[in-house]
This record gives structure tokens, C-alpha cells and sequence, in this order.
């Protein structure tokens, strides 16, 4: 059944004498607990389609959809880790997952139960008590990730989180961050301009086109991938086949983008 719908939507920012087109006739639908990425170069609206289905900017036209529902009305939880952690540097790591409760008054004893269950998850119980200033990036990347599953939320954004990272860090992220999607069905988007990223974390990758800011072509992730962690998925055969199919269709100006991590990946 589909969960979530964006139908024709598109977003210009206006100004005096012209209008700027950031987006035209963006639609796909995401099914409950389906991983889906929006794979692209930069500037083609990816995160501008996470900010719209948060409810941070109003799409010019067209709908989104929450279980049939305008998104605006039904008042969905939506979980969204953006590039940077955005932790606060003041409070310590158990204190940073716990924000979106204690904001929500919602802080109860099962809620940090359910967070030190999910810091143990990530290895993480350690440094529960210490400050985000003695943690790596990647470490810090991974407590904004438990922060965001922390309230439950129906649908998570996540925007490019590998970006700063180091290769080894990053699987290390990746196999964390897809072992609890799946865990806890969560239905997830995900943004990157990376190839490798998109096979090894999602179910269904939607290309982006960089010209008509519109949807393009969609690509099923085989379920022999699927069922693989996102090292393996880079050594399985399938993955190569999938990944050239997408390279051929991605528009010239991606290529630069995204030969580094061909190189790196394959």
C-alpha cells in the first residue's frame, strides 16, 4: 500500500521580475517501510524535496500525500539527519539523543531505556556520559542517526550523511544505519549524489534530473542485494551490472560527481 505520495509537485522561489524553478513536476510514491534514494548531482533539488515533505518550505504545486492525506494536515512524526550532526556541543551524548523528547515532553523512562538500548546497539554506551567533542565524526554521525529514530517517527529524511566521512567509517555507518531502518521499519528516504550509496542502502533508487528538475528513471534494487550488508553488496555481481545501468542513464554533468566513487567502491 502506498504510504507516502508526491504528485506533480513542483517549487520556485519568486522575485521581483522572475521566478528561479528549483523544482517541475517532481512524483513517485514510497510504500511503509521501504527505503527509497534520491540519486543526483548537486543543485538538481534533492534536499529541497526533503525540506518540502518535512514541512520546512510549501511546494508551488502539486501534493504530498501521508497515507492518502495532505502531509500539512495529518501531522506526521518525520525524523531528518541532515550532512552535519548539529549536536549540542554543551550536553552530553545521551542528553543530545534524548532533545527531541524532552522538546516534545515525552521523556519518560522507557524513551531512555529505548536510547541506551540503541546506543548499545551502536557500540556506543561508552561514551554515553562524555561530550560530542571527544567523539569522531563518524561516532558523532552515528548518535545523530539514534537521535533521529528516538521519537518513532512514521518517515525519516536522511541528506547525505556519508559526505564527510572517511571510506572505512562510512560502511561502518552504512551497515549501522541499515540494519536498524530495517529493524524497526522505518519508511526512509534518503539523499546522495553517490552511486555506491544508493545500491548498497535502499530498496528502490529514483534518479533525479539535473536539467528539468523533474523525477527520471527508477531503478529496483535486486533482492539478492537487497539482503546483503553494504560491504558484500559492492563485491556481489549484480551490483556492477546495476550500477553501470544507472551510470548510463545519469546526465553527463554527474559523471565528475560520481567517478571518484566508482573508483573507490568497485
Amino acid at each position: 500500500m502506498t504510504f507516502l505520495t508526491l504528485d506533480r509537485v513542483s517549487h520556485h522561489y519568486f522575485s521581483k521580475n522572475n521566478y528561479t524553478k528549483t523544482l517541475d513536476n517532481i512524483s513517485f510514491s514510497v510504500k511503509e517501510g521501504e527505503i527509497i534514494t534520491l540519486l543526483g548531482p548537486s543543485n538538481c533539488g534533492k534536499s529541497t524535496i526533503l525540506s518540502i515533505i518535512a514541512g520546512i518550505i510549501k511546494q508551488t504545486t502539486g501534493d504530498v500525500l501521508l497515507q492518502q492525506q495532505p502531509i500539512n494536515k495529518s501531522e506526521p512524526a518525520i525524523g531528518y539527519m541532515l550532512q552535519q550532526d548539529y549536536l549540542f556541543p554543551w550536553k552530553t551524548i545521551i542528553d543530545n539523543v534524548l532533545i527531541g523528547p524532552k522538546v516534545g515532553k515525552n521523556q519518560t523512562t522507557a524513551i531512555k531505556e529505548k536510547a541506551i538500548n540503541l546506543l548499545k546497539e551502536a557500540g556506543l554506551t561508552n561514551v554515553m556520559h562524555v561530550y560530542p567533542s571527544s567523539l569522531s565524526a563518524g561516532m558523532r554521525q552515528h548518535v545523530a542517526f539514534i537521535r533521529s529514530l528516538i521519537t518513532d517517527p512514521k518517515i525519516l529524511l536522511i541528506d547525505e550523511p556519508f559526505t564527510a566521512l572517511d571510506y572505512q567509517t562510512k560502511l561502518m555507518l552504512e551497515e549501522l544505519m541499515l540494519r536498524l531502518l530495517k529493524n524497526y521499519n522505518k519508511t526512509t528516504i534518503l539523499v546522495t549524489h553517490n552511486i555506491s550509496e544508493a545500491i548498497a542502502m535502499s530498496d528502490r533508487i529514483i534518479l533525479l534530473d539535473a536539467n528539468t528538475r523533474s523525477t527520471g528513471k527508477t531503478f529496483e534494487v535486486p533482492l539478492e542485494l537487497r539482503n546483503e550488508a553494504p560491504f558484500s553488496v559492492r563485491r556481489h555481481p549484480k551490483y556492477l551490472l546495476l550500477f553501470e545501468k544507472i551510470w548510463e542513464e545519469l546526465e553527463p554533468n554527474m559523471l565528475e560527481t560520481t567517478i571518484v566513487g566508482y573508483q573507490n567502491d568497485v
